[in-house]
């Protein structure tokens, strides 16, 4: 298998022992699940069906971000309790995963289960040497860390435009640089706050990630990633602090999902331009909708097209109409080529399709892109 690499920036060789340890950047429970994060996850999915049909046992860690910039403003906004945002959106979120046929996740961790972890990391940062305290926060020193950056590849203009951008505030008068990073900052009047050795306050974003893949999996990681959104600041952060704290490698292969994009834009939450499994489980077979997001590589951005699902769905049903059989394997051996260089679930798909067209029985092959054949398409949602 040949994989993608963000950091060393071309495809290598993905060889992980019989475990694959894996961890996924998870959603921040206030409003989801959109076609981005569906393309996310499904990427995932599919690389550990492949990992799983060579062989591998996957462990893979999908975390929850409970707690954050994000949910606290949204939650103030409502007029609602953040945890109990947390946990409606996040019961939308497992529904829509159930309905798409997602393996389940090794472990789910909930970014407020381990203020301890967190608070025991950032002790190990500081004690290294790799962080500060000012202003009632605590800061990574990006100075001491001369490999940040390294994932991005991003130049010192770019990475403060996307910190910018993204919740690094990078203009903190409190920072020594303005690339520096928040791992501990005081509570604003109305938000949860837990006691530190630095003050009563809360955990940054980056550090949440770290403490979890930490306490899930051990120190060094065989895959990490999410969407192209968080190579920087994000991953580029979690990296920087996870070695300081352990002295040891974080990950051993960085892989990223391009944006899906709508209206000219990346489709987020925050521009509002979304398009919500949800609201397509109305009218699709949710096989379909798995298709229709699969048939766009994971590396290319993509534009929403009104007609993705009409057609995904008509290809769904020329699949269906050959198969009926679990032993039939049309096109297995050419799907598994396709998804071992670089996950190219589009070629995958297109040899199924010739498959059919030739009347051969397509359910293995379907079934190692999550599509199962043989069972009944799952009720609209009403």
């Amino acid at each position: 298998m040949r994989l993608y690499d963000t950091a060393r920036r071309e495809i290598v060789p993905f060889e992980p022992g019989p475990v694959v340890l894996m961890y996924t950047c998870g959603i921040t429970p206030y409003d989801a699940t959109h076609l981005g994060h569906a393309a996310v996850y499904l990427t995932y999915d599919v690389l550990q069906r492949r990992l799983r049909d060579r062989g591998h046992e996957t462990r893979c860690v999908r975390n929850v971000t409970d707690v954050d910039d994000s949910i606290l403003a949204k939650a103030r906004e409502l007029g609602v309790h953040y945890l109990d945002l947390a946990a409606a959106e996040t019961a939308r979120f497992d529904n829509d995963m159930l309905a798409l046929d997602m393996l389940e996740s090794w472990s789910e961790p909930r970014a407020t289960s381990a203020i301890a972890d967190i608070r025991g990391f950032i002790g190990m940062v500081l004690d290294r040497g790799y962080a500060y305290e000012a202003g009632g926060a605590v800061y990574f020193d990006v100075s001491r860390w001369e490999k940040f950056g390294s994932i991005s590849g991003y130049d010192e203009a770019t990475m403060l435009e996307y910190a910018a951008e993204r919740g690094g505030r990078p203009d903190d008068p409190n920072k020594r640089n303005p690339l520096d990073f928040v791992l501990w900052q005081p509570s604003e009047e109305g938000e949860p706050a837990w006691e530190s050795l630095w003050g009563p306050g809360r955990p940054g974003w980056h550090i949440e990630c770290s403490a979890l893949a930490l306490r899930e999996l051990g120190t060094t990681i065989d895959l990490h990633g999410g969407g192209g959104d968080l190579i920087f600041p994000h991953h580029e952060c979690e990296a920087a602090q996870s070695e300081a704290a352990t002295g040891e490698p974080f990950v051993r292969h960085w892989m990223h999902q391009a944006m899906v994009r709508m209206d000219g834009q990346k489709m987020s939450k925050s521009l509002g331009n979304l398009v919500f499994v949800s609201d397509l489980r109305k009218t699709f077979d949710t096989r379909a909708i798995r298709l229709g997001v699969i048939s766009n590589h994971y590396r290319t951005e993509w534009e929403w097209q009104d007609d993705l699902m009409p057609q995904a769905q008509a290809r769904l049903e020329r699949w269906l109409a050959v198969s009926a059989d679990e032993a039939g394997d049309g096109a297995l051996e050419e799907v598994r080529a396709a998804l071992d260089l670089d996950l190219d679930t589009p070629a995958a798909i297109v040899a199924i399709d010739g498959a059919a067209a030739a009347g051969l029985d397509v359910t293995r092959a379907a079934r190692l892109l999550g599509v199962d054949l043989l069972t009944e398409a799952k009720p609209p949602l009403s």
